[in-house]
Parts: structure tokens; C-alpha cells; sequence
């Protein structure tokens, strides 16, 4: 059965990109700390990102991140989701936005839709009963988990401390919810944890 997972990679202090987020510099600064997990960590990391890519049906990010992945730095024609080559890649990519872009660089791997609820709904309806992975940015994950849309939080733990940037968590006053710690993984590069939303 189909599950919604936020997974994302976060700092020690809860950013999900450094300051200074553009086009040109989509992690912002010193953001690429936080995926060294997935470009240079270990057997185990790469297990984690394998096992997560193989079991997604759907993929949810919201309007920035899909600017930065479509921009000239972003993916390539070759490399798409999960850091995978494109003709390995068959989930379609949902992206909340108020206004669709005419066109993308990247073609037709992208379906835009209006609010979170409707790329979950959507999501569902194509993932052939494998999970929905929300892959970020913090904006659209948080606004999933508050809206109570997410069954699992999974939490890339990177050994950095950013100061500044786009939090997952937002200062403001937030909705709350509880969390149920179901599997751990620790390796250099980051702290893999893994909760169930408690409903």
C-alpha cells in the first residue's frame, strides 16, 4: 500500500538549504554539505537512496526547487530523480505551483498542479501502490506534514550546522504532531532517521 513520505536532508540546526538559494547556487551556501551522503558516502548511504528510489511510484517538490532542478545547473537530460540516469526513472514528478511555467528545459517529466492536497491526491492515483516520496523543498515538505498528508518522516541527518537558510521547521507557530521512530541507520556522511506520523 502506498505511503507519503517527506524525505529530505537537513542540518544539525534543521535547514534544508544554506543562505543565499538562486539559480546558479540551488542548495545555497555551503548546502552541498547536506547530500554528500548521496555523492561520496558509503555503502550503506547509497543502500538507503537504492532502496527509497526503487520503492517510489510518485514524487512531490514545490515551485523552487523545480526552478532550480530545470535550471541550467539543475538535472540533466541524462541524470534525473534519485540521482538515477533518466531512461531508469519512470515516476512522475508532481510540482505545486500558482502558475505553471509554459515550457521546461527538461520536457514533459514534470505534471504542476495547485496545493499539496492535490499533488498527493494525484500522486497516489499513479504510484501503482508503491510510495509518494516528497523530496523538498522544506517549504512543500513542511506544508505536508502540517496539513497531516504525510504517513513517514525521513530525515537525512547531515553533520553540519548552517546558521541560516530555508528551514524544514519554520520559526512561526506551526501545527504539531507526534512521531514514532521506526528504523535508524548512522553513517559519516549523515543520521538516516526514519518516524511513522502518528495519526
Amino acid at each position: 500500500m502506498s505511503q507519503v513520505i517527506v524525505d529530505i536532508s537537513v542540518s544539525l540546526d534543521g535547514y534544508a538549504t544554506g543562505p543565499n538559494v538562486a539559480l546558479d547556487n540551488g542548495l545555497g551556501d555551503g548546502g552541498e554539505a547536506l547530500h554528500e551522503w548521496v555523492f561520496q558516502g558509503t555503502d550503506a548511504d547509497q543502500k538507503i537512496l537504492d532502496d527509497t528510489f526503487a520503492a517510489t511510484g510518485a514524487v512531490i517538490q514545490g515551485r523552487t526547487l523545480f526552478d532550480i532542478i530545470d535550471g541550467p545547473r539543475g538535472w540533466s537530460d541524462e541524470m534525473g530523480y534519485g540521482a538515477k540516469p533518466t531512461g531508469e526513472v519512470n515516476a512522475p514528478i508532481f510540482v505545486v505551483t500558482h502558475s505553471a511555467p509554459e515550457q521546461t528545459r527538461l520536457g514533459d517529466r514534470f505534471r504542476f498542479v495547485g496545493s499539496p492536497a492535490e499533488a498527493v491526491t494525484r500522486a497516489l492515483e499513479v504510484a501503482d501502490g508503491k510510495d509518494v516520496s516528497v523530496m523538498g523543498g522544506g517549504q512543500i515538505c513542511h506544508q505536508v506534514l502540517a496539513a497531516g498528508l504525510a504517513d513517514v518522516l525521513r530525515l537525512h541527518v547531515a553533520p553540519v550546522v548552517l546558521g541560516d537558510g530555508t528551514r524544514l521547521f519554520p520559526a512561526s507557530a506551526a501545527p504539531g504532531y507526534a512521531l514514532e521512530l521506526i528504523d535508524a541507520v548512522s553513517t559519516p556522511s549523515a543520521q538516516h532517521l526514519t518516524y511513522r506520523v502518528v495519526k
